[in-house]
């Protein structure tokens, strides 16, 4: 054996060894979180994810364990003598801190990592983990299993169900995937564009290899695995579309993907350029009850284009709001999941007003609706900025009414408190200086005041956290229903 190599490996094993001895005489490893208001052991202080780079290896059975190795490049934020990821479910087999092995524990939903030394608050460092990518078949997000493969469906706290990573949407990073698939008849499709694709010559598997170009939410993160055909054609500006669907679904649901150039153009009308690399829509074979934005890949149930009582205006009306999102929560997500209200009040926003330009549906009836059952959602689920944590085991009660026609009840007020063009000017602005970031509720309240030239607290006092809610600016004669449960209280979810 080489003199080099076997320094290196007793280096290895003295390194591993030292890493025991800290584990071993350091206080017992416990899970960490940001303190975030609903959910408070999501994420992990101390430092800031730069870039995940996630490999995947399918062997063709989407019940089966999935080989993964994910690396984090990050940037220490304090002195860290340990490193706690947000990761649950998969087995860990190693784990490495800039290139040196590294002890692991497992604490709660979080993998805790000690290095042989600390890392330096402003280090870059590496940490690169060795596991497996678990999709069970629980319908509690992460990986979703369809008719011929996998999709991700992570929001809101499930990207640590299938990688490790730090799960918050205050934390964005780059993302690179490498998919492996080991049947000549899989496509795999990933978040961002292609930049390699490659056959093995020993055993004929083929890797593809996505990346992003903007920083992304690990809740957004979306790889489709599957018999899919990539549909392609050109956006405005030459943007590149790609959509995704089941090869035999191709036919059918083309009507419905060439339209998507046309809704860009609609959006872009109203808040500026598409802010992200390239577009589509993925039509899975699953039944989750819902749509989701994640990010350059909208996930779909196919069945919205294939079931032929949907009426058009509803199917064009669920991928608007799909869209809308990768201005209003992909490209400004929000600080704390209690911002929610932020993302999905502007999907549903933007989808009622699309509904109306096209079809003539009107906008109005549609808020006047919402404000009669105004009171009843603030009471069932808490006002639409501070909403009431979601019930235990299920996390997606968190998407209750209040925060999708509840909250663009707000910004109906919003517009008749401040004018149209101040409102108008307010949404550009709002997409502008905060795209590819993280932003507020409170930094949205604002610049409003800003953009109105007057302040608005107030306003948003009332019509975000109040649990009645405010009367109508320029309709004193709308009313709210009370809430049936006496008092206000929360009904349980």
């Amino acid at each position: 054996m080489p003199l080099t190599l076997r320094r290196r490996m007793r280096a290895g094993l003295l390194a591993a060894a030292s890493a025991a001895v800290i584990a071993a005489t350091s206080p017992s490893p416990i899970p960490l979180g940001i303190g975030d208001p609903l959910f408070p052991h999501l994420g992990n202080p101390g430092y800031d994810v730069l870039a995940y780079d996630i490999a995947l290896d399918y062997s063709g059975d989407n019940t089966a364990p999935l080989d993964a190795v994910t690396v984090l490049d990050a940037r220490a934020l304090t002195r860290l003598q340990r490193i706690n990821l947000d990761f649950d479910r998969g087995t860990v087999t190693s784990v490495e801190v800039d290139g040196e092995p590294a002890a692991f524990a497992r604490a709660g939903e979080d993998l805790v990592v000690t290095p042989d030394a600390p890392v330096e608050a402003s280090a870059r460092t590496r940490i690169t983990v060795k596991h497996t990518s678990v999709p069970t078949g629980k319908n509690d997000g992460g990986w979703v299993r369809t008719g011929d493969g996998l999709v991700m469906a992570n929001q809101a706290d499930a990207a640590h169900r299938v990688f490790p990573c730090n799960d918050h949407p205050s934390d964005k990073a780059m993302f690179t995937f490498r998919i492996t698939t080991r049947k000549p008849d899989l496509t795999a499709v990933a978040s961002g564009l292609p930049i390699d694709v490659r056959t093995s010559a020993a055993d004929g598997a083929v890797t593809a290899a996505y990346r992003t170009s903007r920083p992304m939410a690990t809740e957004l993160a979306q790889v489709s695995i599957g018999r899919n055909a990539v549909v392609r054609r050109t956006g405005p500006h030459g943007l590149p579309l790609r959509d995704v669907v089941r090869t035999e679904d191709r036919e059918t649901i083309e009507p419905w993907l060439a339209k998507t150039p046309d809704h860009l153009r609609w959006m872009e009308s109203r808040v500026g350029r598409y802010p992200f690399e390239t577009y589509g829509v993925l039509a899975a074979d699953v039944t989750t009850g819902f749509a989701l934005e994640t990010q350059t890949l909208s996930l779909f149930e196919r069945r919205l284009f294939t079931e032929p009582r949907l009426p058009a205006w509803y199917v064009e009306s669920i991928m608007v709001h799909e869209l809308a999102h990768h201005w209003f929560g992909n490209s400004v997500s929000p600080r704390n999941w209690s911002d929610l209200w932020l993302s999905e009040g502007h999907a549903t926003w933007y989808e009622a007003l699309f509904t109306e330009d096209r079809t003539g549906r009107s906008l109005q009836e549609r808020m006047r609706n919402a404000y009669r059952r105004s009171d009843q959602w603030r009471a069932a689920g808490g006002p639409p900025a501070a909403p009431e944590q979601p019930a235990p085991g299920r996390k997606l009660s968190l998407f209750r009414p209040v925060v999708y026609d509840g909250s663009a009840l707000v910004l109906y007020a919003l517009r008749a408190e401040i004018g149209q063009a101040a409102f108008d000017r307010l949404e550009r602005s709002w997409v502008g200086e905060h795209a590819h970031g993280s932003a507020s509720t409170a930094d949205f309240v604002r610049l409003a005041s800003r953009t109105a030239a007057r302040d608005l607290t107030g306003f948003f006092q009332e019509w975000l956290y109040a649990r009645k809610t405010p009367a109508m600016p320029g309709h004193p004669d709308w009313t709210s229903d009370a809430p049936a449960e006496a008092g206000g209280k929360a009904a349980k979810s």
